[in-house]
């Protein structure tokens, strides 16, 4: 973040660089912002005076933000990318109000998988109703990843310093492995979630995205309202072994990441993580959709003004408005949630009761032991994105899938760019180990630096292959 800069030209710069983009129009659609803040002009204004008094509200004083379409923030949609939710009095969200608090200027809100993803198996990432495909600004065919997709795009893009996220099970990790920047979805119960649209208390999160370490630190502390400790000890590594993409390069890259670190002086030992199987997929689901009943109903009905109040609601607005609601992809896990019968059903327990146990005690425990975090390859290169096949056919490790349901922290960086395009590393802690999580990355980013400084997207046209 540039802080030779006022507030205005600040927000003035990120909004000429969406005006160029919309300017030349389907060359260029990154269709990562979903809507704009009619006050932004005039919120950097009164922040510039602010500053000129000798008042500054908190570390973000004067930043402009952008937040994900499924929060809600006053004078936005917050639909989730659902055109059911379009018009909807919004609330400032809980973060949000942190946001503003700490002087943070809300820019507008980003595009993203509709619904966070979990409307269907055969979604494609980033794709939403009201907001078309998000494109991948290093290669415009290829996938921003999901479901936090516009704000890891608007990021790559420069379309503002900082973004917020939401991830359930790598919906920050993996846009930001695709797009070259940095995430971090906190331990659950972090970040409130008060007025952000739901799909399970147990493994939903709000987090942080930006283009440095050090600016999501600052980004983290505001939202988690946490302030990071005055010292810092030496991060110790356990690298997952049998953590791996399957893309050869990408796990080859992070072998050298490895390497690099040993070279600076840092502990990585290498251990066999436990890895999920069919049943550990079956248990995560169950808990997904019979959460996502419970949590969804108890939000939509909450929500002020008229219209959907139910997840059957939503299911009969699709199927009225097929055309454009079920236009490349149906709802086939929302019909799955409502026959769930929500916590109350017949699976829910014994589901989470079994994740819970193979997530802590078989899987994470076992290999945080002796050290701080694991780190393993999070996603290979992106992707071309199929809307008419669908689906997440990317390379991708497990790495996300043990933290989502124990709901502990996960963070993303970038280590490397294959064939043009950049890949990330995961970084796992324990519960409330943000700030360990954080030092590690700096470790990481330092060493991954020594090769060179982080290159601008290469806003590679379509191509074959």
């Amino acid at each position: 973040m540039d802080g030779s800069l006022t507030s205005v030209e600040l927000v003035e710069n990120c909004l000429e660089r969406v005006a160029q983009l919309d300017a030349l129009g389907t060359i260029v659609a990154l269709n990562s912002i979903a809507a704009l803040s009619a006050d932004a002009r005039d919120v950097a204004i009164e922040r510039d005076r602010e500053r000129v008094t000798g008042v500054t509200r908190g570390v973000l004083h004067g930043v402009p933000v952008l937040i994900k379409d499924n929060i809600e923030a006053l004078g936005l949609p917050g639909a989730a990318g659902s055109t059911s939710l379009l018009g909807r009095a919004s609330r400032d969200a809980k973060l949000v109000t942190r946001l503003r608090d700490a002087g943070a200027i809300v820019l507008g809100s980003t595009n993203l998988s509709q619904w966070a993803n979990i409307r269907s198996p055969r979604s494609t990432s980033g794709y939403s109703a009201t907001g078309g495909l998000v494109a991948n600004p290093w290669a415009l065919d290829r996938s921003a990843g999901g479901s936090s997709s516009g704000s890891g795009a608007a990021l790559a893009a420069g379309l503002a310093p900082l973004a917020v996220g939401t991830e359930t099970d790598g919906s920050i990790v993996c846009p930001a492995s695709l797009n070259g920047v940095v995430g971090l979805k906190p331990t659950v119960g972090t970040v409130p979630t008060k007025y952000v649209v739901p799909i399970s208390s147990s493994q939903d999160s709000p987090g942080p995205m930006g283009r440095s370490v050090n600016d999501v630190a600052l980004f983290y502390g505001v939202l988690a309202q946490s302030s990071a400790p005055h010292e810092t000890s030496t991060p110790t590594f356990v690298a997952a072994s049998n953590w791996r993409t399957g893309h050869p390069e990408t796990d080859e890259l992070f072998g050298d990441v490895v390497n690099a670190l040993r070279v600076d002086g840092l502990a990585v030992k290498e251990r066999e993580l436990a890895l999920p199987g069919e049943q550990e997929g079956r248990d995560e689901e169950a808990v997904l959709f019979a959460e996502l009943y419970d949590d969804m109903n108890a939000y939509l009905v909450e929500r002020p003004g008229s219209g959907v109040t139910s997840l059957e609601d939503v299911i009969a607005y699709e199927d009225e408005n097929r055309d454009r609601e079920q236009r490349y992809f149906g709802h086939e896990n929302f019909l799955a949630a409502v026959k769930s019968g929500g916590r109350r059903g017949p699976d829910y327990a014994e589901a989470r009761k079994r994740n819970l146990i193979w997530a802590v005690e078989t899987c994470l425990t076992p290999g945080l032991e002796g050290v701080d975090v694991i780190i393993a390859p999070a996603y290979g290169p992106s992707w071309k994105s199929d809307l008419t096949v669908g689906g997440h056919p990317g390379p991708a490790s497990p790495a996300t899938m043990a933290p989502a349901i124990a709901g502990w922290p996960i963070m993303c960086l970038p280590i490397g760019l294959i064939q043009g395009l950049p890949v990330g590393l995961a970084i796992i802690g324990r519960p409330q180990s943000e700030w360990t999580i954080i030092e590690a990355a700096r470790r990481i980013e330092k060493a991954v630096h020594h090769r060179g400084p982080w290159p601008a997207p290469l806003w590679r046209p379509p191509s074959r292959g």
